[in-house]
């Protein structure tokens, strides 16, 4: 019983760190965001923009570790500052996503009657069209700019957002201890801030988790279509777009980007599994 006490108070870092897929996610995730601070701060081997004729597809070697481009740009540069970006709008498209969907997925729960029927209506009818021709086409309405693209992937998973916080809310709310909480004389803003909220922490930090590796695919879906960040600068999907005639001559141009997203990818989708496994009250209470 003592045990049992000790394990159900300890943090859930605790439990995530208990996660090989969570330790692994987080190794990967850490370089990928150290590579773009690398980025961010302009410490790279070489501009990313600097073109030149006498390095035009070159190999891997000890000068240009991923090789260069057809224009004779740094691979690995631009993979770095590619990755910044797509890093960027990720975050701040899953940022807007939370912010309008769990306030309105919470409120929509909690309150009922014809606030929810609006918030699932509306979240029904986004959900009605494939998030990726939906994006393309606020998309194509808004811009290229990455904010632009950032708007347009946190208005696609909103509707997301709305169901991960409304679910929890419409099954704690009938609790017993709510019901309390009513006939003491709470107000609504203290039981969904002090009862409330807790519940819905646990699904909404796992969601924010998968939605960023999603955000990055899409951004990529994107930027691979010309929809997205705009030539000279630098993105991994417009760098394997601009590599699909390319990759017979020379691999490298199409293996690095694809590489990058697919380690980011697969290491926010870790990340999430080891946050799951971390606020799983079956393993926190064992």
């Amino acid at each position: 019983m003592k045990k049992t006490k000790e394990n159900a108070t300890k943090g859930g870092f605790h439990y995530y760190f208990q996660s090989k897929s969570g330790v692994i996610g987080a190794v990967l995730l850490f370089l990928m965001v150290a590579g773009s601070i690398c980025a961010a701060f302009g410490w790279l081997p070489h501009n990313p923009l600097d073109q030149n004729v006498d390095h035009i597809l070159k190999g891997p070697s000890g000068k240009f570790w991923f090789g260069t481009d057809q224009f004779g740009r740094d691979i690995f540069s631009r993979t770095l500052d590619g990755m910044r970006r797509s890093l960027t709008v990720s975050i701040t498209s899953v940022s807007i996503a939370a912010l309008i969907g769990i306030p309105l997925g919470i409120l929509g729960g909690y309150l009922g009657r014809w606030f929810d029927v609006f918030v699932t209506r509306m979240s029904d009818a986004l959900f009605a069209f494939p998030a990726i021709l939906l994006a393309l086409a606020i998309v194509s309405s808004l811009g290229t700019a990455w904010y632009d693209t950032a708007i347009s992937i946190g208005i696609v998973y909103t509707p997301i957002f709305i169901r991960v916080a409304r679910g929890p809310v419409l099954a704690t709310k009938e609790a017993d201890y709510i019901k309390v909480s009513r006939i003491l004389g709470y107000s609504s803003p203290r039981i969904l801030i002090k009862h409330i909220l807790p519940n819905v922490t646990a699904p909404i930090v796992v969601q924010i988790a998968l939605s960023l590796s999603w955000a990055i695919l899409t951004e990529s879906g994107l930027s691979f279509l010309g929809l997205g960040t705009q030539p000279p600068d630098a993105s991994l999907g417009l760098m394997v777009s601009d590599a699909q005639s390319l990759a017979a001559l020379a691999w490298w141009t199409l293996v690095f980007p694809s590489l990058f997203i697919t380690i980011v990818v697969v290491g926010l989708n870790l990340v999430g599994d080891g946050l799951r496994d971390a606020w799983d009250p079956a393993r926190r209470s064992s």
